[in-house]
Protein backbone atom coordinates (compact mmCIF):
# COMPACT_ATOMS: atom_id res chain seq x y z
CA UNK A 1 0.00 0.00 0.00
CA UNK A 2 1.21 3.13 -1.04
CA UNK A 3 1.66 6.21 1.64
CA UNK A 4 1.98 9.28 1.34
CA UNK A 5 2.43 11.88 4.08
CA UNK A 6 1.21 15.14 4.81
CA UNK A 7 1.80 17.84 7.03
CA UNK A 8 -0.53 19.40 9.39
CA UNK A 9 0.55 21.94 11.60
CA UNK A 10 4.30 20.10 12.08
CA UNK A 11 2.62 16.20 12.39
CA UNK A 12 2.63 14.06 9.78
CA UNK A 13 -0.58 12.00 8.28
CA UNK A 14 -0.30 9.17 6.44
CA UNK A 15 -2.87 8.95 3.47
CA UNK A 16 -4.13 6.93 0.70
CA UNK A 17 -5.78 7.34 -2.35
CA UNK A 18 -7.66 5.04 -4.31
CA UNK A 19 -9.66 5.46 -7.83
CA UNK A 20 -9.28 7.31 -10.88
CA UNK A 21 -8.99 11.00 -11.13
CA UNK A 22 -11.32 12.98 -12.52
CA UNK A 23 -13.78 11.39 -10.26
CA UNK A 24 -15.59 13.51 -7.43
CA UNK A 25 -13.45 13.19 -4.38
CA UNK A 26 -14.04 11.36 -1.29
CA UNK A 27 -13.11 11.67 1.92
CA UNK A 28 -12.73 8.69 4.50
CA UNK A 29 -12.06 9.08 8.15
CA UNK A 30 -11.60 6.22 10.87
CA UNK A 31 -13.12 5.44 14.57
CA UNK A 32 -10.74 6.02 17.09
CA UNK A 33 -8.41 2.87 17.74
CA UNK A 34 -9.21 1.66 14.16
CA UNK A 35 -6.44 3.21 11.55
CA UNK A 36 -7.54 3.50 7.47
CA UNK A 37 -7.51 0.03 6.45
CA UNK A 38 -11.01 -0.31 8.29
CA UNK A 39 -12.39 0.70 5.46
CA UNK A 40 -10.46 -1.67 2.53
CA UNK A 41 -13.89 -3.63 2.48
CA UNK A 42 -15.55 -0.34 0.47
CA UNK A 43 -12.93 0.50 -1.64
CA UNK A 44 -14.03 -1.66 -4.44
CA UNK A 45 -17.21 -0.16 -4.25
CA UNK A 46 -16.28 3.43 -3.27
CA UNK A 47 -14.06 3.79 -6.61
CA UNK A 48 -16.88 3.35 -8.65
CA UNK A 49 -18.37 6.81 -8.07
CA UNK A 50 -15.43 8.23 -6.41
CA UNK A 51 -11.51 8.90 -6.08
CA UNK A 52 -10.81 8.07 -2.48
CA UNK A 53 -8.64 9.85 -0.25
CA UNK A 54 -8.31 8.34 3.08
CA UNK A 55 -6.03 8.82 5.83
CA UNK A 56 -4.84 7.91 9.39
CA UNK A 57 -6.14 10.44 12.34
CA UNK A 58 -3.28 11.85 14.22
CA UNK A 59 -2.08 9.42 16.97
CA UNK A 60 -3.35 6.37 14.97
CA UNK A 61 -2.07 3.89 12.62
CA UNK A 62 1.58 5.69 10.40
CA UNK A 63 0.24 8.92 11.32
CA UNK A 64 2.05 11.08 14.13
CA UNK A 65 0.92 10.96 17.80
CA UNK A 66 1.89 13.46 19.46
CA UNK A 67 1.99 13.30 23.38
CA UNK A 68 -0.71 15.78 24.05
CA UNK A 69 -4.70 16.06 24.35
CA UNK A 70 -5.90 16.91 21.15
CA UNK A 71 -9.32 18.60 20.13
CA UNK A 72 -11.29 18.59 17.63
CA UNK A 73 -10.07 21.84 16.38
CA UNK A 74 -7.07 19.65 15.60
CA UNK A 75 -8.91 16.88 14.15
CA UNK A 76 -10.70 18.83 11.65
CA UNK A 77 -7.51 21.06 10.86
CA UNK A 78 -5.61 17.44 9.81
CA UNK A 79 -8.81 16.77 7.77
CA UNK A 80 -8.43 20.47 5.44
CA UNK A 81 -4.84 19.51 5.61
CA UNK A 82 -5.34 16.33 3.61
CA UNK A 83 -7.30 17.74 1.51
CA UNK A 84 -5.62 20.90 0.76
CA UNK A 85 -2.37 18.52 0.54
CA UNK A 86 -4.15 16.48 -2.83
CA UNK A 87 -5.85 19.76 -3.95
CA UNK A 88 -9.59 18.49 -3.18
CA UNK A 89 -11.84 21.53 -2.85
CA UNK A 90 -14.91 19.68 -2.20
CA UNK A 91 -14.84 16.59 -1.18
CA UNK A 92 -17.97 14.06 0.11
CA UNK A 93 -17.20 12.74 3.57
CA UNK A 94 -17.77 9.28 4.58
CA UNK A 95 -16.38 9.01 8.42
CA UNK A 96 -17.84 6.98 11.18
CA UNK A 97 -17.43 7.44 14.60
CA UNK A 98 -14.41 9.87 16.05
CA UNK A 99 -14.24 10.21 12.40
CA UNK A 100 -17.80 11.20 11.84
CA UNK A 101 -17.72 13.47 14.45
CA UNK A 102 -14.56 15.12 12.72
CA UNK A 103 -16.67 15.34 9.89
CA UNK A 104 -19.52 17.19 11.77
CA UNK A 105 -16.80 19.94 12.77
CA UNK A 106 -15.52 20.05 9.10
CA UNK A 107 -19.31 20.74 7.62
CA UNK A 108 -19.85 23.16 10.56
CA UNK A 109 -16.77 25.19 10.13
CA UNK A 110 -15.65 24.67 6.70
CA UNK A 111 -19.34 23.73 4.99
CA UNK A 112 -17.78 25.08 1.44
CA UNK A 113 -15.14 21.78 1.87
CA UNK A 114 -17.95 19.47 1.87
CA UNK A 115 -20.43 18.21 -0.68
CA UNK A 116 -22.72 15.47 0.89
CA UNK A 117 -21.50 13.73 4.21
CA UNK A 118 -22.07 9.59 5.30
CA UNK A 119 -22.02 10.19 9.36
CA UNK A 120 -21.68 6.49 10.90
CA UNK A 121 -22.24 5.38 14.22
CA UNK A 122 -21.51 9.03 15.99
CA UNK A 123 -22.62 11.14 18.90
CA UNK A 124 -22.90 15.18 18.42
CA UNK A 125 -22.62 15.33 22.35
CA UNK A 126 -20.75 14.23 25.46
CA UNK A 127 -23.50 13.20 28.47
CA UNK A 128 -21.73 12.43 31.85
CA UNK A 129 -22.04 8.95 31.52
CA UNK A 130 -20.27 9.47 27.89
CA UNK A 131 -17.55 11.34 29.20
CA UNK A 132 -17.21 9.13 32.80
CA UNK A 133 -16.63 5.76 30.45
CA UNK A 134 -13.75 7.80 28.47
CA UNK A 135 -12.08 8.82 31.70
CA UNK A 136 -12.27 4.81 32.90
CA UNK A 137 -10.45 4.13 29.50
CA UNK A 138 -7.75 6.38 29.74
CA UNK A 139 -6.99 4.98 33.58
CA UNK A 140 -7.09 1.79 32.18
CA UNK A 141 -4.40 2.21 29.31
CA UNK A 142 -2.46 4.53 31.04
CA UNK A 143 -2.20 1.88 33.70
CA UNK A 144 -1.73 -1.01 31.15
CA UNK A 145 -2.11 -0.13 27.68
CA UNK A 146 -4.05 -1.04 24.86
CA UNK A 147 -4.65 -4.47 25.89
CA UNK A 148 -6.14 -3.28 29.02
CA UNK A 149 -9.36 -2.00 26.27
CA UNK A 150 -9.58 -5.00 23.75
CA UNK A 151 -12.02 -7.01 24.95
CA UNK A 152 -14.72 -4.35 26.12
CA UNK A 153 -13.52 -2.63 23.02
CA UNK A 154 -14.48 -5.46 21.08
CA UNK A 155 -18.03 -5.81 22.87
CA UNK A 156 -19.08 -2.67 21.80
CA UNK A 157 -17.80 -2.82 18.34
CA UNK A 158 -19.28 -5.78 16.84
CA UNK A 159 -22.30 -8.08 18.02
CA UNK A 160 -21.35 -11.93 19.27
CA UNK A 161 -21.90 -13.50 16.02
CA UNK A 162 -19.59 -11.53 14.15
CA UNK A 163 -17.03 -13.13 12.44
CA UNK A 164 -13.89 -13.96 14.23
CA UNK A 165 -11.33 -12.94 11.70
CA UNK A 166 -13.23 -9.45 11.45
CA UNK A 167 -12.69 -9.55 15.56
CA UNK A 168 -9.15 -10.42 14.84
CA UNK A 169 -8.20 -7.83 12.50
CA UNK A 170 -9.54 -5.08 14.65
CA UNK A 171 -8.05 -6.52 17.50
CA UNK A 172 -4.86 -5.77 15.57
CA UNK A 173 -5.68 -2.21 14.99
CA UNK A 174 -6.81 -1.63 18.26
CA UNK A 175 -3.43 -3.31 19.77
CA UNK A 176 -1.65 -1.25 16.98
CA UNK A 177 -2.73 2.09 18.30
CA UNK A 178 -0.27 4.03 20.23
CA UNK A 179 -1.23 4.54 23.75
CA UNK A 180 -0.59 8.33 23.28
CA UNK A 181 -2.24 8.68 20.72
CA UNK A 182 -5.65 6.54 21.93
CA UNK A 183 -5.47 9.17 24.62
CA UNK A 184 -5.17 12.15 22.88
CA UNK A 185 -8.70 11.37 20.77
CA UNK A 186 -10.19 10.36 24.00
CA UNK A 187 -9.89 13.61 25.68
CA UNK A 188 -11.03 15.28 22.54
CA UNK A 189 -14.32 13.08 22.64
CA UNK A 190 -14.86 14.19 26.14
CA UNK A 191 -15.31 17.73 24.49
CA UNK A 192 -17.82 17.23 21.94
CA UNK A 193 -20.42 19.31 21.63
CA UNK A 194 -21.91 19.70 18.39
CA UNK A 195 -25.43 18.77 18.95
CA UNK A 196 -26.27 22.60 19.56
CA UNK A 197 -25.32 23.41 16.26
CA UNK A 198 -26.39 20.85 14.08
CA UNK A 199 -29.39 23.04 13.01
CA UNK A 200 -26.62 25.30 11.19
CA UNK A 201 -24.84 22.36 9.23
CA UNK A 202 -25.87 23.43 5.47
CA UNK A 203 -24.43 19.97 3.47
CA UNK A 204 -27.09 16.94 3.37
CA UNK A 205 -25.90 14.28 5.12
CA UNK A 206 -27.01 10.79 5.75
CA UNK A 207 -26.63 9.39 9.18
CA UNK A 208 -26.00 5.48 9.67
CA UNK A 209 -26.28 3.66 13.00
CA UNK A 210 -25.79 -0.27 14.27
CA UNK A 211 -29.34 -1.33 15.56
CA UNK A 212 -27.37 -2.41 18.55
CA UNK A 213 -24.53 0.40 18.79
CA UNK A 214 -24.50 1.24 22.50
CA UNK A 215 -21.83 3.99 21.84
CA UNK A 216 -23.44 5.75 19.65
CA UNK A 217 -27.12 4.74 20.27
CA UNK A 218 -29.94 4.33 18.39
CA UNK A 219 -31.99 7.17 19.75
CA UNK A 220 -28.79 9.60 19.41
CA UNK A 221 -28.25 9.53 16.19
CA UNK A 222 -32.12 9.98 15.61
CA UNK A 223 -31.69 13.05 17.38
CA UNK A 224 -28.79 14.19 15.49
CA UNK A 225 -31.17 13.50 12.15
CA UNK A 226 -34.02 15.31 13.51
CA UNK A 227 -31.80 18.59 14.45
CA UNK A 228 -30.10 18.09 11.07
CA UNK A 229 -31.88 20.19 7.80
CA UNK A 230 -30.69 18.26 5.03
CA UNK A 231 -30.77 14.73 6.92
CA UNK A 232 -31.89 11.14 6.92
CA UNK A 233 -31.43 8.31 8.91
CA UNK A 234 -30.26 4.51 7.88
CA UNK A 235 -30.90 1.82 10.67
CA UNK A 236 -28.77 -1.13 10.23
CA UNK A 237 -30.33 -4.00 11.96
CA UNK A 238 -28.21 -6.47 14.23
CA UNK A 239 -24.92 -4.37 13.38
CA UNK A 240 -23.13 -2.28 16.24
CA UNK A 241 -20.76 0.38 16.17
CA UNK A 242 -18.52 -1.01 13.40
CA UNK A 243 -20.83 -2.18 10.87
CA UNK A 244 -18.67 -1.55 7.69
CA UNK A 245 -16.57 -3.93 9.16
CA UNK A 246 -18.95 -6.66 10.82
CA UNK A 247 -21.28 -6.43 7.40
CA UNK A 248 -19.68 -4.97 4.73
CA UNK A 249 -22.87 -6.29 2.22
CA UNK A 250 -25.47 -4.73 4.24
CA UNK A 251 -23.45 -1.54 5.06
CA UNK A 252 -23.26 -1.07 0.84
CA UNK A 253 -26.77 -1.56 0.20
CA UNK A 254 -27.11 1.71 2.81
CA UNK A 255 -24.87 3.53 0.66
CA UNK A 256 -26.86 2.47 -2.51
CA UNK A 257 -29.00 5.54 -3.21
CA UNK A 258 -26.14 7.89 -1.96
CA UNK A 259 -23.45 6.63 -4.11
CA UNK A 260 -26.18 6.29 -7.38
CA UNK A 261 -26.86 10.35 -6.44
CA UNK A 262 -23.56 11.05 -6.86
CA UNK A 263 -22.90 13.91 -9.40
Amino acid sequence: MTRILVNSGGISLSAKVDGAEGKPWLILSNSLAADLTMWDDQIELLTQTHRVLRYDTRGHGQSDAPDAHYGFPDLVADMVAVLDHFGAVRADVLALSLGGMTALGLGLKHPDRVGRMVVCDARADAPAPFVTGWDDRIAAVSANGMQAIVTGTLARWFTATCPPDVTERAAAMILATPVKGYIGCAYALKTLDYLKDLGRLGVPVLYICGAEDMGAPKEAMAAMAAATPQSSLTILPGLAHIPNMEDPAAFATALTGWLGATQ
